[in-house]
């Protein structure tokens, strides 16, 4: 195992922290997370929307600044 755990992120966030904290956890540019999202969105009919509210609430702050 790595090591590694998923946080949302408080250095790069827009909203919620979700995308920057994918990004950081998967060491992928945010914006390319953010643009996929944003495109789920767009084809699913709000369930992208839901799903991204749901992962804010799933997944924990990071604790450190």
């Amino acid at each position: 195992m790595n090591g590694k755990k998923l946080y949302r992120s408080n250095r790069d966030k827009m909203f919620l922290g979700v995308c920057g904290g994918l990004g950081e956890y998967f060491d992928v540019d945010p914006t390319l997370i953010r643009l996929g999202v944003a495109l789920v969105r767009m084809v699913s009919c709000g369930t992208g929307l839901l799903a991204y509210f749901i992962a804010a609430i799933i997944i924990p702050q990071d604790p450190v600044l």
